[in-house]
């Protein structure tokens, strides 16, 4: 399995990150990795073709929100929390109390809000 590239915390963009998550099948994505920790490509619950789902991964992984971590034959995906945190402070703990799901990592508490 050939290695995947994830960007250094430094060259982390916003304007990257915002743009991975104006979809809402990123945002769903984002939403199951929040409330799990981490995902094999096959178990997310999204209702997209699995060509369609590995698209909005490499978005996510690309803009330096989720890191993808092999294991065998599979492939891990999670929230990268910690590096996010220290670069855009807020930022993702924000996003997933919009969406109504406990921070990631517990960054603000790990207090669960509804989505409004």
């Amino acid at each position: 399995m050939r290695a995947l590239h994830h960007p250094d915390v430094a060259d982390l963009r916003l304007s990257s990150v915002l743009s991975a998550l104006a979809d809402p099948v990123r945002l769903r994505i984002v939403a199951e990795l929040a409330r799990s920790g981490g995902i094999v490509c096959g178990q997310f619950d999204v209702p997209v073709s699995m060509s369609t789902l590995s698209h909005h991964l490499k978005v996510l992984r690309e803009a330096g929100v989720l890191r993808v971590t092999p294991q065998g034959s599979y492939r891990t995906h999670e929230l990268r929390v910690e590096d996010m945190e220290r670069r855009f402070p807020g930022v993702l703990g924000s996003i997933t109390r919009a969406i109504g799901v406990a921070d990631p990592g517990g960054v603000h508490g790990g207090a669960v809000h509804e989505a409004r």
